[in-house]
Parts: structure tokens; C-alpha cells; sequence
């Protein structure tokens, strides 16, 4: 069984910083993707960024592009989202998905086989 557990989420300020981690296990995720996408209240989830587990390639929404990285640890399973110069339009819950497909122009929330929980991110200004 796949599990995915976000964490790192919480309140910074405008301008400010925070680092996400995806924890995953269940199964060797060498051949896959991992996503990350966010929903604010009231909004659709929305792509912020994917990595492909094999290689580390990664691309990102304009929206974020230029402050937010993906990176992930192989020893440790586990992807992570380095989130710099936060804006209070960053304010949302922030998902990690897994996409058994590791093409790496998936950015539709449908392509994703499996989820996290989420954890909240508020930017105040």
C-alpha cells in the first residue's frame, strides 16, 4: 500500500521560507513521478511542480518558477518543495502525489495515482 505523508506545512510571513517533505513508502518508486499540487479555499488544486524519481528532472508552474525547488533523497524516499520569496496568493494545502508514469509533461491532477493528506501553508503579508 502506498502511502504518501506531507509535513513542514504551517505560518511564515511574506517574503519568507519553508521546506515541504514528502515521505513515501509502500513500494520502490524508482520508475515513477512525484507531484506537487496545492488548493486554495475556494479554488481547483493546482500544479506547483513534478521530479521524476529516476533522474531528478523536475519542471514547475510559472506561478512558482524561479522560488520553489523540488529535490528528492533516494536513500530516504522522500521529495521535498524548498519554497522561497512566499506571497500570500501562496497560501493554500499543499498535496504530494505520485504518478505510476514518470513522463515527465504530466501536470493534470488525473495522472496521479496516489496521494497525500496535505499540510497548510499561510503566507501573511
Amino acid at each position: 500500500q502506498v502511502q504518501l505523508v506531507e509535513s513542514g506545512g504551517g505560518l511564515v510571513q511574506a517574503g519568507g521560507s519553508l521546506r515541504l517533505s514528502c515521505a513515501a513508502s509502500g513500494r520502490t518508486f524508482s520508475s515513477y513521478a512525484m507531484g506537487w499540487f496545492r488548493q486554495a479555499p475556494g479554488k481547483e488544486r493546482e500544479f506547483v511542480g513534478r521530479i521524476r524519481w529516476s533522474d531528478g528532472r523536475t519542471i514547475y508552474a510559472d506561478s512558482v518558477k524561479g522560488r520553489f525547488t523540488i529535490s528528492r533523497d533516494i536513500a530516504k524516499n522522500t521529495v521535498y518543495l524548498q519554497m522561497n520569496s512566499l506571497k500570500p496568493k501562496d497560501t493554500a494545502v499543499y498535496y504530494c502525489a505520485a504518478d505510476r508514469t514518470d513522463w515527465i509533461l504530466r501536470t493534470s491532477s488525473g495522472d496521479y495515482d496516489y496521494w497525500g493528506q496535505g499540510t497548510q501553508v499561510t503566507v501573511s503579508s
